[in-house]
């Protein structure tokens, strides 16, 4: 495997040099998108908020910003990536407003009915199973809790279609894969919202 073919591979699940350097360009390469994402969000005033494949934790610490009353449980099931995103949100995490930790979004741990909102950013293309992972998210969502996918790529673009052949366990889905998921999973509404200009997506679900 080439250099850049390994780079690129670090997206799935981050480590070493190469997911260290992975992990920072994702924190400030997708802020723009996650922003775009987070902008759509109608929530007012989430108690516990899940960020599932929370990465270098940039997105986490975004929440939190978002909602100051807010506490933020960040899981990704890389092992550096947890050990970074706890590094980034020190503080919150020091102040009890964020636990950062190892998880499997496959198999979720956490408290049945215990989260308001649950976001995924740039991460569900790695999801093993997705009707199987989308009905975790389900579980552990307070009723009524809003279930938030951002994605760079809606499944069509070229580009993304060029790096779906190089990362490995890598898999692209249409705004209508990600719908059809979610309703067999048990979401009641969903909505989705397509960037202008960019073949961004936002996919807003309610438990």
């Amino acid at each position: 495997m080439g250099l850049f073919k390994n780079y690129i591979n670090q997206t799935r699940k981050p480590e070493g040099v190469l997911g260290k350097m992975m992990i920072k360009g994702m924190n400030s390469g997708h802020a723009k998108m996650a922003d775009w994402g987070m902008s759509h969000l109608q929530v007012t005033a989430p108690a516990e908020i899940l960020d599932i494949g929370c990465g270098g934790g940039r997105n986490a610490a975004e929440l939190l910003k978002r909602y100051p009353d807010s506490k933020v449980t960040a899981i990704d099931y890389s092992p550096l990536s947890v050990e970074q995103a706890a590094a980034y949100n020190k503080d919150a995490v020091s102040s009890g407003r964020c636990i950062v930790q190892q998880g499997d979004v496959s198999h979720l741990t956490l408290d049945e009915n215990s989260y308001d909102l649950a976001t995924a950013f740039e991460t569900i293309y790695f999801w093993q199973g997705l009707e199987r992972c989308f009905a975790e998210v389900f579980k552990v969502l307070k009723p009524g809790g809003c279930f938030m996918i951002v994605n760079e790529s809606d499944g069509l673009d070229e580009g993304s279609k060029k790096f779906e052949k190089m990362i490995e366990g890598m898999k692209l889905y249409t705004a209508e894969d990600i719908e059809k998921a979610l309703k067999s999973a048990g979401f009641s509404e969903v909505k989705t919202d397509h960037h202008e200009s960019k073949p961004w997506i936002t996919v807003l679900a309610q438990k």
